[in-house]
């Protein structure tokens, strides 16, 4: 079996009263894509955003149990969270480039790291760029800005500044949910791509993408874990009668 990426036991999350993750017992290995499927609200995001902490950024959360990346315990006091997230990329939702070129997109990371040899930056960029599937498009417009790029191009520009860093986990939530069927399409192939190098954890509410995509699904119910197995079997044979009726339309 692969090496372990990321895993959590037991662990708890609180919004202020609301427990929105309950006893959470969770694990990825490298190289394999996990799809994080269930009802809106079920807490799929929240834990997508405990594995890079940024549900420190929220008000009023309380964890308890153990996250690990790498094996490390990412909720200890002496995490270097920065760190953790080169390490831990994330693609959100909606395409969110910055309002600069094409380029200094993808090479924003590189100069907030305290890079600044413009061979290395260049060569980067372009390498992320080509690993995201968009050079083709975009390699003579580096210096427009992106905002002149479709909603699918910029979303794969999304995956270029975060390939840029160097991260080994990649964290996607709904990353084509805004897009339309072809873009759809390019982000999945993309995805099935990256996994070569990257291990990838995905949240999504369309069950034929979890099914084209994921090598994992776990299906999330009311904050709980409620199954979680290789992806064929989630949707042919799945053991929870949740997950069933999740799976085949007669819920959620």
């Amino acid at each position: 079996m692969t090496d372990l990426k990321i895993e959590t036991r037991d662990l708890d999350l609180f919004y202020g009263d609301f427990q929105a993750l309950k006893k959470i017992n969770f694990l990825a290995h490298e190289n394999t894509v996990t799809a994080f499927i269930g009802p809106s609200g079920c807490g799929k995001s929240t834990l997508l955003r405990v594995f890079n902490r940024m549900n420190d950024l929220i008000d009023n959360v309380k964890i308890s149990g153990k996250a690990y990346v790498d094996g490390k315990n990412i909720y200890k006091k002496d995490i270097d969270i920065d760190e953790l997230r080169k390490k831990v990329g994330m693609v959100f939702q909606k395409p969110n480039p910055f309002p600069k070129s094409i380029f200094e997109n993808v090479a924003y990371g590189l100069r907030v790291n305290g890079i600044s040899n413009k061979t290395y930056i260049t060569d980067k960029v372009e390498d992320s760029i080509k690993k995201a599937a968009l050079w083709d498009e975009v390699k003579d417009k580096l210096k427009k800005s992106a905002f002149e790029l479709s909603g699918g191009q910029q979303q794969r520009l999304c995956i270029a500044r975060t390939l840029a860093i160097e991260p080994s986990i990649i964290l996607m939530d709904e990353p084509a949910s805004a897009l339309d069927p072809i873009s759809t399409a390019k982000v999945e192939d993309l995805i099935y791509e990256l996994k070569a190098n990257y291990t990838i954890v995905i949240v999504t509410h369309n069950m034929q993408q979890a099914g084209r995509v994921s090598d994992h699904t776990a299906f999330f119910y009311l904050g709980e874990l409620v199954e979680y197995d290789e992806t064929k079997r989630i949707f042919t044979n799945p053991k929870d009668i949740r997950t069933q009726n999740y799976v085949t339309g007669r819920f959620g």
